[in-house]
């Protein structure tokens, strides 16, 4: 952030006690920490913990986790059950915290996700979701968009689950 976000003056560096330098504003005198966007993304396994559920989204074939902007008033957890019955129709149920990553491009802290689902029958949202399948868990890896954040969540939850070392 460079300009203030009340009065657009050009924000300087300023110690701020057991802060460290923090943007300040020279006209409003006040400190402006960053200011940046909370989404979640969801690992979404089938009611037997044998298949991941992957999409494809805005005309990209590329495969990818479930994910939604955390709506002001709304926890986490709330928006990982309303994200994964928003996009495929499915009720979310053991919701488990994964892991978090800044994600640059966007400005956005994504916060990763694992839950389960009550069943497995697939409802498509066709503004939101152009495809929609279950892989196997041996085959996810492969069907994930390569070098994308989703590749890097689902990496590391293998890891933490023991699938992969």
């Amino acid at each position: 952030m460079k300009y203030c976000l009340e009065c657009g003056t050009k924000l300087i560096e300023k110690e701020l006690e057991e802060e460290g330098l923090v943007p300040y504003c020279p006209s409003c005198q006040h400190y402006r920490f960053p200011v940046f966007s909370v989404a979640v993304s969801v690992i979404i396994k089938n009611t037997s913990n044998d298949k991941i559920l992957l999409i494809q989204q805005y005309n990209h074939k590329k495969n990818i986790l479930v994910a939604g902007y955390i709506n002001q008033g709304e926890n986490a957890e709330n928006t990982v059950v309303r994200e994964v019955f928003e996009e495929v129709g499915l009720k979310a149920i053991k919701v488990h915290y994964n892991r978090s990553e800044y994600f640059e491009k966007s400005n956005t802290l994504m916060m990763n996700f694992a839950c389960t689902v009550e069943d497995d029958t697939i409802y498509r949202n066709e503004k939101e979701v152009d495809q929609v399948n279950w892989f196997p868990i041996d085959e996810c890896l492969a069907a994930i968009a390569p070098n994308s954040l989703a590749e890097k969540f689902l990496i590391a939850y293998y890891r933490d689950e023991g699938i992969i070392e």
